[in-house]
């Protein structure tokens, strides 16, 4: 790649600055991102009559004797929760429960336009783990699934598993799950472009959180060897030598057994020469990762720099280093690895056949339809993963979801291919046309300029 001029950098930088300066225009202009409208027809004022007393009776009495019934009566088929305590906000960290409601609000508006699936964020005041699974749980029957969201580590991993254990339905966690499927379609998709072999690149991890931890473990599971990986926390690369670490983070301990047959025990310089590939989600950038680390990588190099909202070098930095192809975590710069590419598509398999749990194999089907999406209209440079543009991301990734599930007896309803296609197309394309007619018949008023 051509190294930039002063100029093009300067331009690029202010490019990366300008959606949080819209933000601060544009939140306080609509107060809040999302509202509740009706879904059930108000023909006149006779129709409360139905919709709540004394017809509301009826399906009342019904739930009451079979309430797996709510699925039927109410829109709790198509309800999650977005829950989050505030622990670990994007990149900043514990701001608390009121600070983090623009991002709940923020991704219940992407599950709906993008997977059509109905959200309440909610922001709990409390810190400790057990209190937050309590509140999971009596939460329960209100909704269809939960979305977990910016908790701290390592108390996310117990309070995911746990609530997974224990609830009756589908719990996920994005910053883990999440994360991880679309790292992974980007990781597919990468070696494909460099021809590389996926069970035999040597892979870096720069980060031992949530996020990379469940990246690591579906990427072993989808075929990267896990002896041929490295992962590094502050305090550098994990080893068998790193033993403080099996009473107080079972996770890290975990890789410290299956990685790293090299025995490296330093820090990412060390860990990262001649690997093919760096996915980091550690600190952000720029400047947390050097150029001089990204051209002691192996040729061909594929590198993930995820932080967010900086990653952790600039992309054009990488490539002039000697990446072969560079992908973020940000929509203003190519090869977005986000999340947003993930979680509505999986969330709307999921519903759609009711399933009980979100199993790492049903991630890793809508990663591969993911992927499959981009590769059938042509990888590139700048190319890896679909944009969020791609409408048919999301109905695809629904019905491999949905699928997987199905195959794997973790699914209350058994539909088709073509009957999940179906399904999953027509929900997202009603929730999407829905907030096109309110900005058009002005209910939802036009932006002001920036």
């Amino acid at each position: 790649m051509k190294k930039l001029t002063q100029t093009e950098i300067d331009a690029l930088i202010a490019k990366a600055k300008k959606p949080a300066a819209d933000a601060m225009l544009l939140h306080p202009f609509y107060k809040g991102k999302y509202q509740t409208v009706p879904k059930c027809c108000i023909r006149d004022f006779n129709d409360f009559a139905i919709w709540y007393t004394p017809g509301v009776a009826a399906p009342c009495k019904d739930i009451q004797a079979n309430p797996e019934k709510s699925f039927e009566h109410t829109n709790r088929a198509n309800t999650i929760c977005v829950l989050t305590d505030g622990t670990r906000v994007l990149g900043l960290g514990d701001i608390g429960p009121e600070a983090s409601m623009p991002v709940m609000e923020g991704k219940s508006i992407l599950f709906k336009y993008l997977g059509g699936v109905d959200c309440v964020p909610i922001a709990l005041r409390t810190k400790d783990p057990d209190e937050f699974i309590r509140t999971a749980k009596l939460l329960e029957p209100s909704f269809g699934g939960f979305n977990l969201e910016d908790i701290a580590q390592p108390k996310c991993f117990r309070i995911l598993d746990t609530l997974r254990a224990e609830m009756n339905v589908p719990v996920w966690h994005d910053d883990q799950q999440g994360t991880a499927a679309v790292t992974y379609a980007g990781l597919v998709n990468g070696l494909k472009f460099v021809g590389k072999d996926i069970g035999k690149v040597k892979v870096v991890f720069l980060g031992a959180g949530a996020s990379n931890i469940a990246i690591s473990r579906v990427c072993i599971k989808g075929g990267v060897t896990p002896e041929n990986t490295i992962m590094c926390d502050s305090k550098g690369t994990l080893h068998k030598g790193r033993t403080e670490l099996k009473e107080t983070f079972k996770e890290k301990w975990h890789m410290c057994e299956i990685s790293n047959k090299w025995d490296v025990r330093g820090t990412i310089v060390d860990a990262i020469k001649d690997a093919d590939v760096l996915i980091a989600l550690s600190t952000p950038g720029p400047g947390t990762v050097k150029p001089e680390w990204i051209s002691s990588m192996a040729k061909d190099a594929v590198v993930f720099v995820c932080a967010n909202p900086i990653p952790e070098i600039w992309p054009w930095e990488a490539l002039e280093a000697g990446a072969a192809v560079v992908a973020t975590g940000r929509s203003d710069f190519p090869n977005q690895v986000n999340n947003s590419l993930g979680f509505p598509g999986i969330f709307r398999g999921t519903l759609d056949v009711q399933a009980k749990t979100i199993t790492d194999e049903m991630c890793i089907a809508a990663a591969l339809e993911l992927a499959k999406v981009a590769e059938d209209r042509g990888l590139k440079q700048d190319y890896l993963v679909p944009t969020m543009d791609d409408w048919e991301v999301y109905p695809r990734e629904a019905v491999a979801v949905g699928m997987k599930a199905i195959e794997q007896g973790v699914a209350r309803i058994t539909m088709t291919r073509d009957e999940l296609l179906k399904k999953a197309t027509a929900t997202i394309k009603h929730a999407r046309e829905t907030t096109q007619a309110l900005m058009r018949e002005g209910f939802i008023p036009a932006a002001p300029a920036s």
